[in-house]
């Protein structure tokens, strides 16, 4: 007798068990619901639709052989029987069966299962204040809200919009407003960075600068308070602890939740954070019932801790985890590190692993290493800084994360999927030092950016590398009487030093090109802490060295150098 399996949510996980499962068994009868009439899209393209670069909504919604995966599609080219527009009001457990309801209808009917997958995803987080309920307030939750939002602003609607909300779908909508439609677009983000728990403070400054030399105004230590009504039922504005903003749309993206009520109201195994849990076979407390995608939580392959990781990729992964095991394939799903890449403009960021805060808070001896490397062979004509970020165990020498945010491209998401494999396998920084990766100039320098920010990690855990990390350097730089004792030594040429000299005197900024050092260095104080500049850091790195050898041991060296500094959200920079 041929196996029943019912799929709950057809979006992401659920569409890749179903069909994965009708491809190990064919003879598996398989019931696909969603309480939606769009099945089967590409919620991660929702924002490229807005922008444009995907013209037409229904390309989300098709194969790459341009079928276009609707419920006839999912009967006759998969096998699988679809049931749209219905949602799922209960499961019983103890007869295997689930009670639906047709919403244009009304209509119930009970359907059996021998196996039940849970797919129903995540859904939006929507901040308790006033006016959320208002006309032109939107969340991105579903492919309905993005046709919406693009049909109110190709009418011309729309001449200013507030993000509240600075992750990554806050962002890329932003960009999306700003680039094509050139909407007066402003970001309002309640912590102090953009991307918070995804990337660290520096990275995430370089992103803020970026936004706003794109005309993206960011307000960071900010939260809406209230969205303000015109008194017609319209929204207007948004007001925040410090300011009112002007605004024809507000887009809610505050984050996202696991969608995991009927989990829960059938007594599974929901986690403290709403979660279905669910085993590496993502088989829940029931033995017949399945959960994966947005509304599972997995374990993070480095911390070892559970985390919640709303990503399509992951989805996918899980349901054909799921699939197997259903049609009776053992699999499994370990689990994931965190990958994440994204475009704002021309720049690329993205992260896998911890993050240095969240590296702390699990208990790890972190530190970092913050690098400026050329992108790729410093004699090819195109080559160009990127910044990237290492996160490491002192005690264990375990790399624990890695960040990289420069030129839109793939140079960036090479390096975070170079990563990704030896972070959930406990890699070493030695191991990091080591790896091999592909290299051509056109592609990458014959060091890697990977290979050269184990380099510094190895040196600052062997304590040859003594640093100051950004933050320190910035807040030092606003208060520089402060630390009467402190001054610069640039290392640079003179012509890029006589700026900064300029600036703050020849007292503060000093001025001793690299090649210069050796014979001259009697000429630097001995009373003061040196802070050694220069464009990337590894010049600075030899002179610290150098010094060191020759008594003059108080020094540091400013972490990622001027590359980093000037890729940043700061005033004081010399014109």
């Amino acid at each position: 007798m041929s196996m029943k399996v019912v799929v709950v949510g057809a979006v992401a996980a659920g569409p890749k068990a179903a069909v994965r499962i009708k491809r190990v068994d064919p003879s598996a009868q398989i019931v696909l619901i969603d309480q939606d009439s769009l099945i089967s899209y590409g919620g991660c393209g929702i924002p490229y639709y807005v922008s444009g670069d995907v013209a037409d909504e229904n390309d989300l919604r098709k194969t790459s052989f341009h079928m276009l995966r609707d419920e006839f599609f999912f009967e006759k080219a998969k096998g699988v029987t679809t049931m749209t527009s219905t949602r799922v009001l209960s499961i019983d457990r103890t007869n295997k069966s689930v009670l639906v309801e047709k919403l244009k209808t009304g209509e119930q009917e009970e359907i059996s299962y021998d196996k039940l997958l849970l797919a129903t995803g995540s859904e939006p987080i929507v901040i308790p204040i006033p006016g959320v309920e208002l006309d032109g307030v939107f969340t991105i939750s579903d492919l309905h809200k993005a046709i919406a939002i693009k049909e109110r602003i190709a009418k011309g609607l729309v001449g200013k919009a507030v993000v509240i909300g600075g992750g990554a779908i806050g962002i890329e909508m932003a960009e999306a407003l700003k680039d094509l439609w050139g909407v007066e677009t402003s970001i309002v983000e309640f912590q102090n960075q953009l991307l918070p728990n995804l990337v660290d403070w520096e990275m995430s400054e370089i992103l803020v600068r970026h936004l706003r030399d794109n005309d993206v105004e960011v307000f960071l230590s900010e939260g809406a308070t209230e969205i303000i009504s015109d008194g017609d039922g319209k929204a207007c504005g948004v007001k925040t602890n410090n300011r009112t903003l002007d605004a024809d749309l507000i887009i809610l993206a505050t984050g996202v939740k696991p969608r995991s009520s009927l989990a829960s109201a059938t007594g599974l195994h929901v986690s403290a954070t709403g979660a279905v849990v669910v085993n590496e076979r993502m088989q829940t407390s029931d033995p017949d019932i399945y959960a994966a995608g947005d509304c599972v939580e997995i374990t993070h392959l480095v911390s070892g801790q559970k985390f919640f990781a709303p990503l399509g990729s992951l989805a996918n992964k899980q349901g054909r985890v799921a699939g197997d095991n259903i049609a009776g394939v053992p699999s499994t799903f370990k689990g994931g590190v965190g990958s994440f890449i994204m475009k704002a403009f021309d720049m690329s960021i993205g992260s896998v692993g911890l993050t240095f805060h969240g590296a702390k808070n699990s208990g790890y001896d972190a530190d970092i290493s913050l690098t400026s490397p050329i992108d790729r062979a410093h004699f090819f004509p195109t080559q160009a800084i990127a910044c990237f970020l290492l996160i490491f165990d002192r005690r264990t020498r375990r790399v624990l994360g890695m960040q990289g945010v420069g030129p839109m491209g793939d140079g960036i998401l090479a390096r975070i999927n170079g990563a990704a494999p030896l972070l959930g396998e406990g890699a070493t920084i030695e191991e990091f030092a080591n790896i091999e990766l592909a290299y051509a100039p056109p592609f990458s320098a014959a060091i890697d950016s990977v290979n050269a920010a184990a380099y510094v990690a190895e040196n600052l855990c062997d304590d040859r590398l003594r640093k100051i990390n950004m933050p320190e350097y910035l807040k030092f730089i606003d208060d520089l009487d402060t630390e009467p004792d402190w001054v610069m030594l640039d290392v640079r040429h003179e012509k890029q030093a006589q700026p900064f000299i300029d600036k703050f005197g020849p007292q503060r900024w000093l001025s001793l090109p690299y090649e210069q050092v050796r014979d001259r260095y009697q000429e630097l104080p001995q009373d003061k802490t040196l802070i050694i500049i220069c464009n990337a850091g590894s010049r600075s790195y030899e002179i610290q060295r150098f010094l060191d050898h020759v008594g003059y041991e108080n020094s540091l060296v400013l972490a990622g150098g001027i590359n980093v500094i000037k890729r940043m959200n700061v005033d004081w920079l010399p014109e």
